[in-house]
């Protein structure tokens, strides 16, 4: 006769399934998924409420090799930092214009007072080039699959509403300063609407993502705990809003300031840090490595000694997260928007990896006055615990744009972390 034998769950065979996320957590409108297959070709994926009903997902091999893919990418960079950051205007003889400050695009965040028609040049070249990217290098083979792939994201982008938009891939691309094509009814001052990062919410998701935390009983604390880890040589003179951001970081918070690679370290290895939100305020750069194929990034602090992905992650000792709190990171460092390649972990991966909600950070070399202003206007909206983080960079995209006429909030990219939110307990 059969008869139920007497058993007892001893560990969690679900592996997590049965925590739930975080009020704010919400299935993407679209998840667009690039899957690099070797030197070879893409195969491209979508799926999610803003695409046509299907059985299954839309689905289609792209004829492009990745390394080709990748190398546009680090091209539409490369011209963002050309025509835009180190913009000089000079006169018919090369030598620069009198009346005009050195790289007036970087040194001032406004940019409304710059002459209209020089600054729409420079908007629709890298437009121009955003859109090329996408629809001239990553789907432009021709194919009636690859057309009909194409007109479907098409539609799903260039709708009224905003999306939220899941890009899950390790081919990496910058995709807030791609563009949609150009449309013929648009008006001359309607170049910023072609950006997606100007419409969309975005994230770019790959090999790492952070899981939810394992004690979902513990409360978040009633005053958050966030960090500064700067390198205080950066802006002497006080000429950007640093201080200003320092002391919003200050503002009713438990705040932690570290300016020392040990210091970081330390934290690192203590076994895990309270910070909800960790801010850096430091040069980026690429340090070569013995077989010069795979460049290391590296942020310095104050005592200049290089921090990179690996140093990070041998902090690690236990299989429990450097970071319990999940917390948001502004890696607010030149070039630190690039979360790296399969081949190489790079410094935003390995904080996802080590526990991180997400990060986001600027994929091209940020000038020092606008990054101080992105920063002021970001940590302060998301202290405030209403808006989830890519709320936060989608509007600050937008007003940049709108209200000062410059796109660089279009280069901080924003990997996993859209729906982190500051949470903090009433009392």
């Amino acid at each position: 006769m059969a008869r139920e034998l007497p058993a007892q769950v001893v560990q969690d065979p679900s592996s997590g399934f049965t925590r739930h996320p975080a009020p704010t957590v919400r299935h993407p409108d679209l998840v667009l998924a690039l899957d690099a297959y070797a030197d070879d070709h893409i195969r491209a994926r979508m799926y999610g409420p803003a695409t046509p009903p299907s059985a299954t997902e839309h689905a289609v091999k792209l004829q492009v090799k990745p390394a080709v893919v990748t190398a546009a990418a680090a091209r539409l960079r490369a011209l963002w930092k050309r025509e835009l950051v180190d913009f000089q205007p000079v006169d018919g003889h090369g030598i620069p214009v009198a009346n005009r400050p050195l790289l007036p695009y970087a040194t001032c965040p406004d940019l409304t007072a710059e002459p209209k028609e020089e600054r729409r040049e420079i908007l629709d070249e890298l437009a121009r080039q955003g859109s090329y990217l996408l629809y001239g290098e990553l789907l432009g083979d021709g194919g009636q699959g690859t057309r009909r792939f194409r007109d479907i994201l098409t539609r799903a982008l260039s709708g009224d509403e905003p999306l939220r938009i899941r890009v899950d891939s390790n081919l990496f691309l910058p995709w807030p300063m791609l563009c949609l094509p150009e449309d013929p009814a648009d008006g001359p001052d309607d170049v910023f609407r072609r950006f997606l990062g100007y419409r969309h919410q975005i994230e770019q998701t790959g090999s790492y993502y952070p899981c939810f935390a394992d004690d979902e009983s513990a409360p978040p604390p009633a005053i958050p705990v966030v960090s500064l880890n700067h390198d205080t040589s950066i802006d002497p003179d006080g000429v950007t809003r640093a201080a200003d951001v320092e002391a919003a970081l200050a503002a009713s918070t438990v705040p932690v300031e570290r300016t020392l690679r040990k210091e970081l370290l330390d934290a690192f290895r203590s076994g895990g840090l309270d910070e909800q939100l960790m801010y850096f305020w430091c040069h980026g750069h690429f340090r070569s490595t013995p077989d010069d194929n795979s460049p290391l990034f590296v942020v310095r602090l104050s005592d200049q000694k290089d921090i990179d992905a690996p140093t990070l992650l041998a902090q690690r000792t236990t299989t429990d997260p450097l970071l319990p709190h999940r917390p948001l990171v502004l890696l607010n460092a030149c070039y630190a928007g690039l979360p790296g390649s399969a081949e190489l972990v790079h410094l935003g991966g390995a904080l996802i990896e080590a526990g991180a909600g997400g990060v986001l950070g600027p994929q091209i070399e940020m000038p020092q006055m606008f990054a101080a202003e992105y920063a002021y206007a970001y940590v302060t909206r998301y202290l405030g615990g209403r808006e989830t983080a890519g709320e936060i960079a989608h509007d600050l995209a937008r007003h940049f744009a709108d209200t000062w006429s410059n796109p660089l909030g279009f280069a901080y990219t924003l990997q996993c972390g859209m729906d982190n939110r500051l949470e903090r307990t009433t009392v």
